[in-house]
């Protein structure tokens, strides 16, 4: 049985309180929730702007991704947390421009998207990821 690996990268943001920015057990991993966090300076970025806050939250989800030893084509599921209905649509575009152009083998990940409260009051929106290994 393989063992259960924290994923680190300095690339995206360290985790906030008690929990991993990724676990890899064998060939999957599990990204955590992930906000619009510049990693260096651990800075809430683009208040207001929900495209400019998922175009960032998914560079964090990639970097984790990729610092597991998978890439973004591994990625099989995102799960999207936004705090209002009428984000979807520059969320949705800002999404699909992201995925498309990191999904080089032309499948794209499946999707869920939630309307929710976010724990802080200048996030839009949240993602976290699955992704297989396939080395």
């Amino acid at each position: 049985m393989s063992e259960k690996t924290a994923v680190r990268t300095t690339e995206a943001p360290a985790p906030a309180h008690t929990f991993s920015q990724g676990v890899r057990k064998g060939p999957f991993v599990q990204v955590s929730g992930q906000g619009p966090v510049d990693p260096a300076t651990g800075e809430y970025l683009y208040p207001g702007d929900v495209a400019a806050q998922t175009t960032r939250t998914l560079r964090n989800v990639a970097a984790i991704v990729t610092a597991s030893g998978a890439s973004f084509d591994d990625v099989v599921m995102l799960r999207v947390y936004l705090t209002e209905r009428e984000n979807f649509a520059a969320m949705n575009d800002a999404y699909g421009a992201f995925v498309q152009e990191h999904t080089t083998s032309g499948v794209l990940p499946c999707r869920t998207t939630v309307f929710t409260g976010l724990p802080r009051a200048e996030m839009l929106v949240e993602i976290d990821a699955v992704a297989i290994v396939t080395e």
